[in-house]
């Protein structure tokens, strides 16, 4: 472990979407560095092997399922880990929502849901994490984007998933300024990954596969790893932003 990272051994960790793909990669990496560990997603079944998994391995965790759409579920996830752990250090914005929509056919609860996930559940969660890290010399919220987030995907149908993406990315602009204003140590940073390896492929498209695919797509792991580069940073040191692609990823 190097001496930046090395310094989160022990803090509180909270990963949404945890159960599967980019989160469950995610979970495995903080694990290894010695990472308390709050797990949510909406599948309690996963969350619960995940669990038993983890602390097979000495790691502490809490697992609370609940569905980012609703509010209350967020404020009682937060009051959970305070009751029980009294707050987190690291946030991991990690849940998102997408499906392929065209303007002239879009379906609204799709849009409505995505836009509540992707958007309101990640601005919430980062509020309150907020209200966890004040007074804290090591605190940090890293959001898991999208390459979809700094333009539109080519081909149609990504156009609302992209738009809540590039509103992400205002959101954590706005929130940087904010807390260079006030001197905070808090460090917050986002990744934006292209096409990854996992289950949202198929719920964005359903049916989708990388057949299709001219080159291999990221693994869930390498963006895992991107998450720890940005930890182990000095503390006098922002990464705010990775930008990542598979190598013959052409857009």
């Amino acid at each position: 472990m190097t001496e930046g990272i090395e310094r989160w051994k022990g803090k509180t960790a909270l990963v949404t979407g945890a159960s599967s793909g980019i989160g469950l990669a995610i979970v495995r990496a903080l694990a290894r560095i010695g990472v308390r560990l709050v797990l949510t997603a909406r599948r309690a079944e996963r969350l619960e092997a995940l669990k038993s998994e983890l602390e097979a391995h000495g790691v502490e965790v809490l697992a609370v399922s609940a569905d980012l759409r609703r509010t209350d579920a967020i404020d009682s996830l937060f009051r959970t880990v305070r009751n029980q752990w009294g707050g987190i250090d690291v946030l991991i914005n990690n849940a998102g929502l997408g499906w392929r929509e065209l303007l002239e056919t879009v379906d609204f609860t799709h849009l409505q849901s995505m836009m509540d996930v992707n958007i309101r559940a990640a601005t919430i969660c980062i509020r309150e994490a907020l209200k966890d890290m004040q007074g804290k010399q090591d605190a940090a919220i890293i959001n898991i984007s999208s390459l979809a987030g700094h333009r539109v995907p080519p081909g149609i149908g990504g156009t609302f998933y992209s738009a809540s993406k590039h509103a992400l990315k205002a959101i954590a602009d706005g929130l940087r300024q904010e807390l260079v204003a006030e001197n905070s140590p808090i460090k917050l940073g986002t990744i934006s990954p292209g096409m990854v390896e996992t289950e949202f492929q198929t719920v964005a498209a359903p049916g989708g596969n990388y057949a299709g695919y001219e080159y291999p797509p990221l693994r869930a792991e390498d963006v895992a790893d991107a998450v720890l580069y940005m930890l182990s940073a000095p503390r006098n040191v922002q990464i705010a932003d990775i930008l990542m692609r598979p190598l013959s990823q052409p857009h």
